[in-house]
């Protein structure tokens, strides 16, 4: 039998984060029906943005792909804490990475293989998400990166 995400975790030597406060008017998770959306988190350390700026100009891609995977850290922080545990979670059925980066880039699906490559090492092929890497002009308090998570929870 595999091991469960909680199991990977440990596995992998990872400490998810506490989980994040909310920026706004707004649930960090809803969980409705079985399925469970996380709103958009963005990569922080003691309540503040890391790296920010605009990626490819301010922030490496590498630097980039470390914060969608640091920003995913968070998501599955926030859906751990709604869900109980991250051992309810049965599929990851979608990912979308905002990517604030300069004119002319053209890379943001290596920036959202960061996200991605996490939920794959946690979850197996369950974790293997449909995916949208989007570039745009800005996001919250100068973050490079932002996700947003849905999956299907028992």
């Amino acid at each position: 039998m595999p091991p469960t995400p909680t199991e990977r975790l440990r596995e992998l030597g990872i400490t998810l984060p506490p989980p994040p406060k909310p920026m706004g008017s707004y649930a960090p998770v809803v969980v409705d029906r079985g399925l469970a959306t996380v709103a958009g988190q963005i990569a922080t350390a003691a309540g503040s943005v890391l790296s920010p700026g605009l990626v490819d100009r301010d922030v490496p891609i590498d630097r980039a792909k470390e914060l969608a995977r640091a920003a995913t850290l968070q998501g599955l922080s926030a859906l751990s804490d709604a869900l109980g545990s991250l051992d309810r979670v049965r599929r990851i059925l979608r990912v979308t990475v905002y990517v604030a980066s300069s004119e002319g880039f053209v890379r943001h699906p290596e920036v959202a293989n960061g996200a991605s490559e996490l939920l794959i090492e946690l979850f197996g092929e369950a974790g293997r998400p449909a995916r949208s890497a989007v570039g745009v002009a800005s996001l919250p308090a100068h973050a490079p990166v932002e996700i947003e998570i849905t999956a299907a929870v028992d």
